[in-house]
């Protein structure tokens, strides 16, 4: 079966210890590799503030994933998502060609920049 890639960004209480954010973390990471899953790239941005209230909470744990996998693995992560309590918002999105260069443009910190004029 042919892989797609795939980004997951998935927002945990706030309530959680270091710890058991860390190992919720963890608990998903371990769900797609086992499941046949390659993480191109994980990135945790922390506690933020979210637009709005959810669940009578002002804050959340980020969390992102890339990743390339078997389009069936998304509705499992997604179950996975739904099942925990710990995670009060997810969204998975398919990723284009044009979505990965990007991407590996701002893992490289080629994004937001200035492109530097040649001298002659």
């Amino acid at each position: 079966m042919e892989l797609k890639n795939y980004e997951t960004v998935f927002i945990l209480t706030p309530v959680l210890s270091e710890q058991q954010t860390k190992d919720t973390v963890e608990k998903f990471k371990n769900l797609l590799v086992e499941n046949g899953a390659q993480i191109v790239h994980e990135d945790a941005w922390g506690l933020r503030k979210l637009a709005y209230p959810i669940q009578n909470k002002h804050t959340g744990y980020y969390q992102i994933f890339e990743f390339a996998a078997a389009p069936t693995l998304v509705a499992k992560l997604e179950l996975e998502f739904k099942r925990d309590e710990r995670v009060i918002r997810f969204l998975t999105l398919a990723v284009d060609k044009h979505a990965l260069a990007y991407n590996e443009k701002k893992r490289k910190g080629l994004v937001g920049r200035k492109p530097e004029k040649i001298e002659e």
